[in-house]
């Protein structure tokens, strides 16, 4: 084995540190930041004084989320060593640019009560905030297959549900049924995707474990060849050939 392919086997850092230092996003997937990003942009777009009047809070704390979005998934493109992916993640943030685009052009021509706006885009928005939530579940999958949660972040999962707890607990304060709803099944999603986390943890680390160990003979092996060719190198009077 190799030195890169043993070094490959060695326990892994939290996500984005780990990305920059291997210089690949490996398995990770694109679909939790992107459904991120266009669920923050439509919140923006229903906390607007015109559609939604009163709302700062909802306009700011998801204006915010594009932005720490939107460097992720530069992070993403960046990292990324399949050039169809790429294309794929880049292809993806057109369509939700253009989509959203689209639905402000449309609500604010022929929607002239605030009242309609809000119902129009509030449904739209409680639709992509559940797809923001279960976006994760699509690794869910791999962990059961693999028995594994490597790839799937715990801190993303922690996260998701104490923003939908709190974002929850807002609602219920407003009245907000468009805010209470998804956040409220967000919070089940992340309990979920925490649950299956517990459940495979110890054999995650388990598995580590034994990759850690299977990079540190490796790279034993490594040196072990290496210092036989120096040594096999070298004539009688210990002088390189």
């Amino acid at each position: 084995m190799g030195k890169a392919k043993a070094e490959k086997f060695i326990t892994k850092r939290p996500t984005f540190y780990r990305i920059w230092k291997k210089g690949s996003v490996e398995q990770y997937s694109a679909a939790p930041y992107l459904a991120c990003l266009v669920n923050c942009m439509v919140w923006v777009l229903y906390g607007l004084p015109m559609v939604h009047p009163h709302s700062t809070l909802v306009v700011t704390t998801n204006g915010t989320g594009i932005a720490i979005e939107m460097f992720y998934i530069v992070l993403f493109l960046i990292y990324s060593q399949k050039h169809r992916q790429r294309l794929r993640v880049l292809g993806i943030v057109a369509v939700e640019l253009i989509f959203v685009a689209l639905l402000t052009f449309l609500v604010l021509h022929f929607a002239h009560l605030t009242n309609r706006r809000t119902m129009v885009v509030g449904i739209v928005a409680i639709c992509f905030n559940i797809l923001m939530y279960a976006s994760p579940l699509t690794v869910m999958k791999l962990v059961i297959t693999t028995k594994s949660v490597e790839y799937m972040p715990f801190i993303l999962s922690f996260v998701s549900l104490l923003n939908g707890v709190f974002w929850s607990a807002y609602g219920l304060i407003r009245y907000d049924f468009f805010i209470l709803l998804p956040n409220g099944l967000g919070s089940l999603f992340a309990l979920a995707q925490l649950l299956l986390y517990a459940t495979y943890y110890k054999n995650t680390q388990k598995i580590l474990a034994e990759r850690k160990g299977k990079a540190l003979v490796g790279l034993s092996e490594v040196l072990t060849e290496d210092s036989k060719t120096a040594i096999n190198g070298l004539n009688g009077n210990g002088v390189l050939h």
